[in-house]
């Protein structure tokens, strides 16, 4: 049966919808590539350069090379490489020396606009080379509220701030519910570079990472802090607990200076788009922050 011009482009724009999610932002060729087609073409030429084996040749073979024939005998070993000297391999990365080196570097830092200066400057962490733009926060620093999620996906990458694709829409709506926008609250991230295809960040992007917002924490002192799914709770909180099972109940983040900042972990605004039966869940949540925070005034 043929497929209308309609049918078709509604095809298109659904797989370029699809491509967009997992993070599929630009073409890395101008015109498509049939790969299939290159590796058959490859094949084939490999077949025709093969020298060819004949009677002549199978005797002298067998004869060890013995032959009437003084000429060389092919060889089908790969030629003998000069040996060269083992060039000393730059560290990995992400690795534990630039953990370290970037615990070094938060602790540095003074204010937020040096810590800023700093995480720019950084280049222990990968996730910065494919990256198009550090994601430091968005809102108010002073603000006595403070919301800090996992990583920036690919509309925080293009614009360069936290929560603004459609997850950070619905934050917005949640925060506008309790009386709340971004002049009264401070977003951030415990990640501050998009992870290619937003992949979940390795373990040692996180650790790497941490010390930059657990510092950022700290500086913007915040009366108030709210953790947004599993692995921003995770990080911050030292637990390993599930977001199902922390949610809702009062935690306490506690900064290299020892200070003890009430902290209230929920789910994520992603996770509430994909399950919206779960808002009710997250609303609570929102409640029992601007109940605390009242109480804090």
């Amino acid at each position: 049966m043929a497929v209308s011009s309609n049918e078709h482009s509604a095809g298109l724009r659904e797989l370029l919808a699809f491509y967009a999610e997992a993070g599929v932002d630009e073409c890395l060729l101008d015109e498509p590539a049939d790969r299939f087609a290159e590796s058959a073409q490859a094949r084939t030429r490999q077949a025709a350069s093969a020298p060819s084996s004949g009677p002549a040749q199978r005797r002298e073979e067998a004869a060890g090379g013995s032959g009437e024939s003084h000429a060389p005998r092919k060889s089908f070993l790969p030629a003998a490489q000069p040996v060269v000297a083992a060039r000393p391999q730059a560290a990995a990365v992400p690795d534990g020396a630039q953990a370290a080196l970037a615990r070094e570097l938060a602790r540095s830092a003074t204010s937020l606009e040096e810590l800023r200066q700093i995480m720019l400057a950084f280049e222990g962490c990968n996730l910065k080379a494919t990256a198009k733009n550090m994601v430091f926060a968005d809102g108010n620093p002073g603000a006595d509220l403070m919301l800090v999620g996992e990583a920036p996906g690919r509309d925080e990458d293009i614009e360069g701030l936290p929560f603004v694709g459609r997850s950070g829409q619905l934050l917005d709506r949640i925060l506008a519910a309790i009386g709340r926008d971004r002049t009264s609250a401070y977003i951030a991230n415990v990640i501050p570079w998009r992870p290619p295809g937003n992949r979940d960040p390795s373990p040692m992007e996180t650790e790497i990472c941490r010390p930059f917002i657990e510092r950022q924490i700290e500086l913007a002192a915040p009366k108030v802090l709210m953790t947004l799914g599993n692995p921003s709770t995770k990080a911050l909180l030292r637990t390993q607990e599930g977001i199902t099972k922390m949610r809702g109940k009062w935690r306490e983040h506690i900064t290299a200076g020892g200070v003890h900042i009430p902290t209230m972990p929920t789910l994520h605004p992603a996770y509430l788009l994909r399950t919206p039966a779960h808002k009710r869940l997250a609303w609570r949540d929102f409640l029992e922050v601007q109940a605390r925070l009242a109480s804090l005034s």
